[in-house]
Order: C-alpha cells, then structure tokens, then sequence
C-alpha cells in the first residue's frame, strides 16, 4: 500500500452487502449492511457508518484517506437472472438475424433429447434484429459493401419502438472492422445516448454466433450497469474520496468506471471471481495451493477450484443459457443460500431451493414479513445460529419464527418432528452443494481428496465440516474475515483488462508467424497505454500471453499460456509442445505428428497493486475455556436418527493464536457462526485462520 492509510473492499452481495477495510499496520476491520437492490448506495452508506462509528472518524476522512475502493457487484447477474436489462436492438449481417436463436443447435446438458425444454429467451425480439446487407470475406477483402442506407433504417425502427441499446456485429469483422466501426459511427450520430455495443470491441475473436451473443449481452446490460456505477462512483465523490474508484470483473482483475461501463459484460461474474484470490492468500502460510473455495451467501452457492495455485478461467461458455466469450474465473454457482426456501413437492419430498428469500422479505426469523422456511431458519432451530441476533447483536431475530415456519410448512406435512425436519431441510441442502462440489472437481478428473475446503460467505461455516467429511477433505480453513472474503479478496487484485485478436494461421515450415507477433505487438501498445493513462508506471505493468490453438480439423480450440514468449520460427516449436501437453491434460490424448493451427490470440495485462501487509492476532495467554459464554442444544445427525447435544458456544473474538476447541461447539464470530460436529477440532492459527481437522468421530 502507498502512504494513503486506508483500502477498502465492497462486496454487494444478494442479501448482504459486505465491507472489509485494511489499514497499512496489516489489521482489518470486516462489517455487513443488508444489501438495498434498488439503491446500492444506501447499503454503502450503512457499511460506512459502520467503518466511522468503529474507527472514530468521520466517513469524509476514512474516505479521503483511501488508497483504492474497489466494489464487486451482483447488478449485472441480477440483471440478466431477471431479464430486467433494457430493450435492445441488434444490427448484424443480412441472413444472420436468427444466429441468436439456433445457437449452433446447442441444447443444455441433461436437455438434448427434451423436445419439451423451452427455448432460451432471447434478449433481442425477432423483430428488431435487422439484417445489414454487406460482407467481408475471411481474408478481409469486402465482397459486398455495407449498405448505410439499411443501418438508418434500422436507427428508425429502434428510435420509433425505444431501443435504449444496439449491439453490432458483422460476418468476418475480426478480418476487417470497417463495416461494423461505419455501422456504430452512424447509430451514434442518429441515436445520441443508445447504448452501442461493437462486436469488434467486446470480443473481437473468431467464432461470430459467440461474438455477436457477448455483443448483445454487453448491450442488454449495459445501460443498467452504467446507471449502477456512476450512481455509486458519485456517491463516493459526494462523500469525499479522492482516490480511484474501481470495480471488480469476471476475470478475477479491477478495472476503471469507464471500463466497466463500455464493457458490462465482463461483471457478470463480479461477485465470486475475487474469492479465488483471497483463498491463496489465506492458504498460503500453511502450504496448500489445491483450493475448492466454497462461498454460501444468502442466495446462491459459488464453487472455484484452484490446481497448483492456478485458478481456471472459461471463454466461449453457456453461462445462463447465453454464450460469453470473454474471460471469466470457471464459478459453479447454485441456488444455494441462507435464504433458499425448504418446500414439499406434489410428491411428498422434501426440498430446498433454487427459490429464496433474498433480502427481503428474507427467513421467517428475520421478522420482516417471510413465513416460508429456509436454510437459516433451520439452523436456528438446529442450534447452529442464536436465536436473538446476528452479526453481534445488529440484527434480530425470532427462533420461535423459524420453528412456527418449519413446524407449519415442513414438520407437519411430512408427519416428522421439528428437530427431523429441520435436519432435513440441511441435509438436502448440503447435498446439493456437495453435488456442486464434484461437478467442479470429481468431474472434470481432480479428486477432491487431493484439496483443501475454504470457506467464503456469511452461512459457509454452518454447513464446510459437514460437507468436507461427505467429500473425504480433512483440512478445512476458515479465516475470520470468511464471512467478507471475497471483499478481502478485491483488496489483494491488481487491475486487470484482457486484450484479444483473430490470428487463424496453420503452422508449416514457412508461416508467417510475424504476423502473430504483430498482432501481440499491437494489441500490448494499446493496453500499455491505457494503463499508463491509469496512473501505472511501464513497470508495474504486467504482460501474459495466451494462444488459442486446435489440431487441423477440430472444431474446438484450447488456450496456451506462453508467458511472455515471443512468438517465432525459434519459439514455434516450444509452443507447439506446450499445446499438445495441453491438450493431454484437457482430453487425455495428443496428436504430435498432426498439424497446428493458431486460431486467436490473447493478452492479460495487469498493473500490479501493492499487497496489504498481512494481519496477525495475538497468542492466547489462558486455556480456550475463557472464551465460552454459554451453552445451547445442538442437534446432529445419528445414523437415520437426530441426536441432541448440549454443546459450548465460544466467543470468537475472545479467542487467540494456538488455541484448539474440539466439536460439538459453535465458534461465534460477529458475522459468522463456526459449527464443529463431533470428531471435528479447531485450532486458531497466528494468521486469523482456524484451521478444521476432521480427527473421526471415535478419536
């Protein structure tokens, strides 16, 4: 960190919004504000009283002594779970308008042979997707000019039915731009403040059904994402901040308010995509870089898997039934959450989910109005959560509402006892996630054996042990900022933009590769400068490079990530090795003897940001013993059967470095509970992590 004092994380999640602030001693100070959907700011302004009343000092000068805001936002998911982006229109290749609907006759796994599975909704109506005639052909030469005339017809049509948003995107821009940059120039001209979206812009790659789906999206979210971030850019100036203000991207990076504006579609993933970060740092004093990072908020369930401290990123994916081709951090995500609501099926069977509670009205304990059961509710009743309050004492809550709910929705209708169904209600929850867990890990070949869990989110440690012992993990970490990581996690990234270009080139003895080169070249001068415009000094800036490669003949390629490695006759060989070990660890096979070929190219350029220093807590200097402030009925499960347990609650922040609490116990953190089964032991490490050992129940 520079000489500023401060940095500060903001992460607004479904249901709570979540602030982790560090200082330049290595302390950090985690707070939560229920998260207001309809005006972020308000949130914020509650989180920043927060941060005042703690600290003694007036929100004015916490803010004017920032170093960094970052902010990680749901608006763009939000936005695009709901289809509550804007009307948008698309103008695209004439004889291309349904690209968007046959979507290369793709059908969702577990859905191919379903003729009853209905159709994606399109974020453009047929009928303002309006067909340009023009053509470039793949090697850049234009076949057919672009037609202006049919461009302003098309503005006219999106003027009269009040478009507030144009994506474009042309057959072949990747070869030759010109067309698509004509195209924006007149939308601009004739519809001054449509938001406009160039394919050629947001991804510019080969494969035009994923170019012009990222187009569309980006213009479908973009005007609401916009509005988002100048609202809250405005309020941080309003408050006195002098520093930048940035936002958190799908790619695991920061970035500016006007990237993010140009570019909404690339916050799609905001949230999560910063857990993975903040995973490493915790794991790290203790050795482990395999990280399944499991963060369960009030809504959803997110999952990443990290393999030898790398954390895969996806492009060119479904992502909610639209492709994106841009970079995203590879997030499982479930309806999952604290505020997932339990419910009988027409057949008798319990469930829990995908439908939740949110914010509001939230569980039925939360007393504002929620009379359906959820996940909290049945940790209140289980024992795991205190009855009265949450997050120290901020928010109260009713037991007696999450028992009536249960009672009423669950226990009677399925003739079980209170204590059975709310067991219930947790173990399928539980499954669910642990089924999230192997689709991440046992599916893709990685045994989740071989991992370390971490826990991210608020209800994250109620649930981590009991996952961990179905999966087989021994260890699990679970930092006392887990209830904010992923906040935790925007103040250790550095920004981060992705640079992207068409390059499709077979490789032979006489290619020419300098083509490629100048492709990096020119792509890297753009971002250098952008970065230096950004305040980032040529070394601080750093450069990865990436190949998109196949064998001749596929239809899918794989990146290749060659550092800084020019590309060359003397490299071309080294690179064409690294692919083929690529493609083994991917499919299981390579091909040697087969040809090559470049298909895009890619460069992730980041201007590196100085690390917080880490934060320690102090020895404990009497048995853990001190720290208990009460007892509570627990109940776990006993084979078929629930078993009651009078179980010690601990005081988390009584706690120190070195001492151990074996389970059953509840370790009580402000804005997080720790729940120890049987078998299961905690021991507070120097760093701020208690680290969960699975000793077995009979030990």
């Amino acid at each position: 960190m520079n000489s500023k004092q401060f940095r500060l994380g903001v992460d607004a999640g479904g249901t709570f919004t979540d602030f982790v602030l560090a200082d330049g001693a290595g302390r950090m100070h985690l707070f939560k504000a229920t998260s207001t959907p309809e005006d972020g700011t308000r949130a914020i302004a509650d989180g920043l009283g927060q941060l005042a009343q703690a600290l003694g000092r007036p929100v004015g000068e916490i803010l004017s002594s920032l170093d960094l805001c970052i902010n990680g936002t749901t608006v763009a998911l939000n936005a695009l779970i709901q289809h509550k982006g804007v009307k948008t229109g698309l103008i695209c290749t004439a004889g291309h308008e349904d690209s968007l609907e046959i979507r290369l006759g793709h059908k969702e796994e577990g859905h191919r042979y379903d003729a009853r599975y209905p159709a994606a909704t399109m974020l453009v109506e047929r009928r303002l997707r309006r067909p340009i005639r023009e053509r470039v052909l793949v090697d850049g030469t234009v076949h057919t000019p672009l037609n202006e005339d049919d461009v302003r017809a098309a503005c006219e049509l999106f003027r009269a039915e009040g478009v507030e948003a144009v994506a474009i995107s042309f057959v072949w821009s990747v070869a030759n731009g010109a067309h698509e940059r004509r195209a924006a120039q007149i939308v601009r001209e004739m519809l001054p403040g449509v938001y406009v979206s160039v394919g050629l812009e947001v991804f510019p790659q080969m494969r035009e059904y994923t170019r012009t789906s990222t187009a569309v999206v980006n213009a479908y979210l973009g005007p609401v994402l916009s509005r988002y971030v100048n609202r809250i850019e405005r309020f941080y100036v309003e408050n006195g901040i002098a520093s930048p203000v940035r936002f958190y991207q799908s790619n695991g990076g920061m970035a500016s308010t006007g990237a993010m504006t140009s570019r909404a579609v690339n916050a799609i993933n905001s949230g999560p995509a910063s857990a993975p970060r903040a995973a490493l740092f915790v794991a790290k004093p203790f050795g482990h870089r395999n990280l399944i990072t499991i963060d369960m908020g009030g809504t959803s369930f997110d999952i990443t898997l990290t393999k030898d401290g790398v954390t895969n990123i996806n492009k060119d994916i479904d992502f909610l039934r639209y492709r994106i081709g841009t970079p995203m951090i590879q997030v499982e995500t479930l309806g999952a959450g604290g505020g997932s609501i339990a419910w009988v099926d027409p057949m008798g069977l319990l469930k829990v989910g995908p439908q939740s509670a949110g914010a509001t009205p939230g569980p039925a304990c939360y007393m504002r109005g929620g009379a359906e059961p959820t996940v909290t509710d049945a940790n209140v009743v289980l024992g795991y959560l205190n009855p009265e309050s949450l997050l120290g004492g901020r928010v109260k809550i009713d037991g007696n509402l999450s028992r009536k709910a249960i009672a009423t929705h669950i226990a009677e209708p399925l003739k079980l006892s209170l204590e059975k169904a709310a067991y219930g209600i947790y173990n399928i929850v539980n499954i669910n996630m642990i089924n999230g867990i192997r689709r991440v890990s046992i599916e893709r070949g990685y045994d989740p054996r071989d991992f370390v869990l971490i826990a991210a989110g608020g209800a994250t440690s109620l649930h981590i042990a009991a996952l961990a012992r179905e999966i087989g993990v021994k260890t699990v970490l679970v930092s006392k900022l887990a209830s904010g990581l992923c906040a935790f996690g925007q103040l250790l990234s550095d920004v981060k933009y992705n640079y992207m270009a068409a390059c499709p080139m077979r490789i032979e003895p006489h290619s020419p590769l300098e083509r490629v080169q100048q492709q990096f070249d020119r792509i890297e001068t753009e971002a250098i400068a952008a970065l230096e415009r950004e305040g980032f000094s040529r070394e601080r800036i750093h450069i990865d490079r990436q190949l998109d490669m196949r064998y001749s003949g596929q239809i899918h390629e794989c990146s290749v990530n060659i550092g800084s490695m020019e590309v060359n006759q003397e490299t071309i060989g080294t690179i064409r090795k690294m692919f083929d070990h690529r493609h083994k660890q991917l499919f299981t096979y390579a091909e040697p003897e087969s040809q090559v070929e470049i298909v895009n190219l890619e460069s992730t350029v980041s201007g590196v940001i100085d690390q917080p220093p880490s934060q320690t807590i102090e020895a404990s200097r009497a048995p853990a013993e001190r720290a208990i402030k009460g007892q509570r009925e627990m109940i776990f499960g006993k084979g078929q059967d629930v078993e009651m347990i009078n179980s010690p609650i601990y005081d988390g922040m009584q706690l120190g470095a070195g001492d151990t609490i074996d389970g059953p116990a509840v370790i009580e953190e402000i804005t997080t509970s720790i729940v120890l089964p049987p078998g299961w032991r905690a021991r507070l490490d120097v760093t701020g992590t208690y680290v969960l050992t699975d000793e077995g129940e009979n030990r």
